[in-house]
């Protein structure tokens, strides 16, 4: 029998909480955990006419700090490389396209969602 990766299991419970919050907010979800290279973005979806990369954070606690405080300039950076991977692969080049951060408080209940919108820019 397989252990129980309690990490994976808690993502997991997050992407889809994160998934049926941004659907409920009228957002067509387009991709979930598309892989490139090295990275993952968890969601990517379509707000009106934007792109929306998504990435999502869950806790079960603060001892290591909010969640919305893990994407750190290193994981932006890989980010964007796995959106302009999925953008070329899917041969779009002329859409506007932002960059979310939803943190999952399940410390709380229910849990607080926190969906940063615009959390950090492609830097020119």
């Amino acid at each position: 029998m397989k252990p129980v990766n309690r990490k994976a299991q808690l993502g997991k419970r997050g992407e889809d909480l994160a998934e049926k919050y941004l659907s409920d907010g009228g957002m067509k979800i387009l991709a979930r955990n598309y892989r490139a290279g090295h990275g993952e973005i968890d969601l990517i979806a379509k707000d009106g006419n934007s792109l929306v990369f998504v990435e999502v954070k869950s806790s079960m606690s603060y001892a290591f700090g909010p969640p919305e405080t893990w994407v750190d300039q290193r994981k932006q950076q890989n980010i964007i490389r796995v959106a302009e991977a999925w953008l070329e692969e899917n041969q779009i080049d002329d859409v506007d396209c932002r960059f979310d951060v939803i943190a999952i408080h399940f410390a709380k209940h229910p849990p607080y969602i926190n969906h940063i919108k615009d959390a950090f820019w492609i830097e020119d």
